[in-house]
């Protein structure tokens, strides 16, 4: 059977549904396809769950380090409130009802099943063809990637879909990947009393931001009794009736529960790509400034519209959410919003969190682009200073050495994402360091420490 439709909406994550119920309030027939739950990861396994898990493990670091400030506590962690609150408040127990009728009650129509592109602007689901009149728009996001590690399929691992549903907090864990996922996972568990191994095949965790950042969490997660094991891949894996375990260089780490993550999958082979005839081994699709996929000749492909994670721009919530205020004015016929990507922000939220923007000094001189780096420690801030316990922290700028027009700049500390806003502005305006250090700065405050980098900056000049 064909229907035809305005337009298709293949992937119903957060910057997918906002698109398909925009244009479906705005009268248009629109059709949205999912084939896991309406609202994406998110709301369900990353985003939201994850960070329910992560303010309540900082509830218990807190509590613990007022026997270093502030008199004596005892604290006796349960994972089963923040557990209780993910299911109540954060995915409704894994049913996106709310969701899906939020989407129909704007009158667009949604399918439930996995979509594959079998023809310009056609769509297969099942067996059901749909024909989109102006476009389909490509949200369907990532999932966890399993690397081809010996025995590993034959043992039972989590990934941070398993995470986040656990009411228990395992006995010890060995986490696979040093990520922002495998990161935050790893020190949520050890604070609930997890005994919690981190295996990095890189030389430092977090090996795409700046080593300062890297160092200052190895640091971190050592002193909460987390090992960390770097520069050596896992070789192979088993388990029996002591747990699983995992072959790490010349060591073998055994442990109750196994957490593997090692990055995303975008699954554009399974896509139809082939219908447009674009790359189906792609791992990201190229896009214009207006969300439109652009095919082999770099022009873009008519009515072929991608955003969110398979865009290659960032595995973000607000990147979806961005491209999809741009794809949908598109869509509306409005030319004037277009994407710039020299300003994305992300935040690790471990603690001390891990702000990151625009640049970092090896992807500047990687494309050679003359820079110059300035970093100062949060502890020599006056607000570093009072905070004291667990105040490790490092603010990082990264300029032009001639224009000195801020290209990117790290924050981590006890409010690292936060002051991050402040130098994802800076960036996105293309202001000059010497800007940062003509403002008037709330003392004593965590983000005047971007104030004392600046002046560094330009004293070092």
């Amino acid at each position: 059977m064909t229907e035809r439709a305005d337009v298709v909406v293949i992937g119903m994550g957060p910057g997918g549904e906002h698109v398909a119920g925009e244009l479906a309030a705005d009268g248009l027939d629109v059709i949205g396809i999912e084939a896991n739950l309406v609202g994406g990861e998110c709301p369900y396994y990353g985003c939201i769950p994850s960070k329910m898990m992560i303010r309540a493990a900082d509830a218990l670091a807190e509590a613990r380090r007022v026997n270093e400030v502030a008199g004596r506590a005892e604290v006796q962690p349960d994972l089963a409130p923040a557990a209780k609150r993910i299911r109540d408040e954060a995915t409704t127990d894994w049913d996106d009802q709310i969701a899906a009728d939020r989407f129909t009650e704007k009158g667009g129509r949604l399918i439930r099943g996995r979509a594959r592109l079998v023809a310009p602007r056609t769509v297969e689901v099942g067996d059901e063809q749909i024909q989109a009149r102006r476009a389909v728009v490509l949200n369907t996001g990532t999932s966890p990637a399993i690397p081809p590690i010996d025995g590993l399929d034959q043992v039972p691992y989590w990934t941070n879909r398993d995470a986040v549903r656990t009411t228990r907090a395992p006995e010890s864990m060995i986490v696979l990947g040093g990520g922002p996922i495998g990161l935050e996972f790893a020190q949520v568990f050890a604070r609930f009393g997890t005994r919690v191994s981190v295996v990095e095949a890189a030389d430092r965790l977090l090996p795409g931001e700046e080593p300062a950042a890297s160092e200052v969490i190895a640091q971190a997660f050592r002193a909460e009794g987390i090992e960390v094991l770097t520069g050596d891949g896992v070789a192979s894996v088993r388990s029996d009736s002591q747990g699983i375990r995992v072959q790490v260089g010349a060591r073998e780490l055994v442990a109750e529960r196994l957490l593997v993550a090692a990055g995303r999958d975008t699954g554009l082979g399974r896509l139809g790509l082939d219908a447009y005839g674009l790359d189906t081994s792609a791992r990201t699709l190229d896009v214009d400034r207006f969300c439109r996929v652009l095919g082999v000749d770099g022009g873009p492909v008519e009515g072929l519209y991608a955003i969110g994670d398979v865009t290659g721009k960032g595995p973000f919530t607000h990147m979806s959410m961005y491209q999809a205020e741009i794809a949908l004015a598109h869509l509306r016929g409005d030319e004037s919003l277009d994407a710039e990507y020299h300003a994305v922000p992300r935040v690790t939220f471990t603690d001390p969190e891990v702000g990151v923007v625009g640049m970092s000094e090896a992807q500047a001189r990687k494309q050679a682009v003359p820079v110059r780096s300035t970093s100062v420690q949060v502890p020599t801030s006056a607000r570093g200073w009072i905070h004291g316990v667990s105040n490790d922290g490092v603010i990082t700028l990264v300029a032009h050495a001639e224009s000195g027009m801020l290209l990117g700049a790290t924050s981590v500390g006890p409010r690292g994402g936060e002051v991050l806003g402040l130098l994802t502005l800076a960036v996105q305006q293309r202001l000059p360091v010497h800007a940062l250090t003509r403002m008037i700065y709330a003392y004593p405050t965590f983000h005047r420490a971007v104030l004392d980098a600046a002046k560094q900056w330009l004293a070092e000049g």
